[in-house]
This record gives C-alpha cells, sequence and structure tokens, in this order.
C-alpha cells in the first residue's frame, strides 16, 4: 500500500514536472523561434537540470514538437467546444469567429509559432506546419464547412460558398491583427488598445448576424446575444499589448 502511494505521487511529480517544461518550452520558442530558442533558459524557467529535460525528451526538435502539440490540442479542445454549443449552425459560426478574435488576443504563443512556421515553409525548410496542420487545422476545417452546409441546408444562412464564409469571418480577424502596425501609421487610433479592441469585436460579430444570414433580423438578434453572454477577455496583461509597446518605443 505504501508502495503504492509512492508510487502514485512520484507519477504525479513527474506529470506536473513534464507540464512545467512543456510550459517553458513554449514560451520560449514562441518568442525566440526554433532557431534562437535555447533547452538552458527552458530548463531553468521550469526550474530543472538540462539532464533532467533530456530524460523527459530526447531531444530539441522532439520537445519543439511536444510544445506544439500541446498548445494545438488546447486551442483544438477549445474551438471543438464552440462548434459544440447547443445552437443553430448559423450562432455556432458567430461564435467560432469570436472564440478565434479572442484566441488571437489570448493565445499568442499559438499564433506567434504559426507565424515562424509558415515563414519557415514558405522558405523552404523544415518545419512544425504538416504537424500543425494534422492535429488542428485539417479537422477543424472539415467541422466548419459540415456546419456551413447545415445552416444552408436549414435555410438559415445564404447559399454560397463555404470557404468564402470562412475567409470573410475568420480570415479578417488574421488580417486585421497582422494589419496593425500598418493601421497604426494610417489610422487615428491605436488598433491595439482595449478599446479599439472591444469595437472591432462587436463589429465581427454584428458584421456576420447582417452578412450570412437569410433573415438579418434573427442575425442581429444573435449577434446581440452572443456578445451578450460572452465577455471580452481580460488583457491588462497581455503579451500582444506588451509587443505592442515595444514596438512603439
Amino acid at each position: 500500500m505504501v508502495t503504492s502511494i509512492k508510487t502514485k505521487a512520484q507519477s504525479d511529480r513527474s506529470t506536473l514536472t513534464r507540464a512545467r517544461i512543456l510550459q517553458a518550452a513554449l514560451h520560449e520558442f514562441s518568442t525566440h523561434g526554433f532557431a534562437g530558442a535555447r533547452t538552458s533558459r527552458i530548463a531553468q524557467a521550469a526550474r530543472v537540470n538540462k539532464a533532467l529535460l533530456y530524460y523527459y525528451f530526447d531531444s530539441k526538435e522532439k520537445l519543439y514538437a511536444a510544445a506544439i502539440e500541446m498548445i494545438a490540442d488546447k486551442v483544438f479542445e477549445r474551438t471543438m467546444s464552440v462548434y459544440q454549443h447547443k445552437a443553430t449552425a448559423g450562432e455556432r459560426l458567430m461564435r467560432t469567429a469570436l472564440d478565434h478574435f479572442d484566441r488571437m488576443l489570448t493565445q499568442w504563443e499559438f499564433q506567434s509559432i504559426m507565424q515562424q512556421e509558415m515563414m519557415r515553409h514558405h522558405k523552404g525548410e523544415p518545419g512544425a506546419l504538416p504537424l500543425i496542420v494534422e492535429r488542428f487545422f485539417a479537422p477543424l476545417q472539415s467541422v466548419y464547412r459540415k456546419v456551413v452546409q447545415e445552416g444552408i441546408a436549414s435555410g438559415e444562412l445564404i447559399d454560397v460558398d463555404w470557404m468564402q464564409i470562412q475567409l470573410a469571418a475568420i480570415g479578417a480577424n488574421v488580417f486585421y491583427f497582422l494589419s496593425a502596425p500598418v493601421y497604426r501609421m494610417v489610422m487615428p487610433f491605436e488598433p491595439l488598445e482595449a478599446k479599439t479592441l472591444a469595437t472591432r469585436r462587436k463589429a465581427l460579430v454584428e458584421y456576420i448576424g447582417q452578412a450570412i444570414f437569410q433573415d438579418r433580423s434573427h442575425g442581429a438578434t444573435l449577434a446581440a446575444r452572443v456578445l451578450a453572454d460572452t465577455p471580452m477577455p481580460d488583457i491588462k496583461h497581455n503579451r500582444l499589448l506588451s509587443r505592442r509597446d515595444h514596438e512603439r518605443a
């Protein structure tokens, strides 16, 4: 019995140690990229020595892959929970777009790694993009298409190409955040301030309510309800905003 208790305690400690290493690795890789990341900094941040780090992960490459799997699985589960929300297809698409906007605010590590991997892919360098696509984008793309088709078949949504709805709703979020430096130069507001982000967030949902629904009054009602029960994430200590401040310094 005593041995069993010790074994469980050791297993729990091992799980916690592995989780600390992965979280530290995610921060290091998303901040410095794969090439610039240092296992010594990861070990220090995780409060382990390098020997123990390599005990859990044989190489820097395997640690990188494990960190990406961890964050991709986390984002995948969050997104799937929105798709599984008990609502009409149109409302689920609206909530998906809003969740994507909020994820870009709060999951900066995932966004950073995605940008780095896209750049590596364009350069023809080996990377983790195939892994991310397999574990995250491919299955979610399939679900998104089915939800749009469900909404069109029910008569709730306008009959247009399903991918155009995705590009207009989710693609707009990506464009806005990537274009923030340009907006900062040409617009009379700071694009990443909390007040501006709240305005863009609200406009996104209201636009979807008017753009993809057969009955616009129905879309407007859904938009108001979704915004009312989905408060904006706390971004007081958001890494995205701190990076904004660094860019302006």
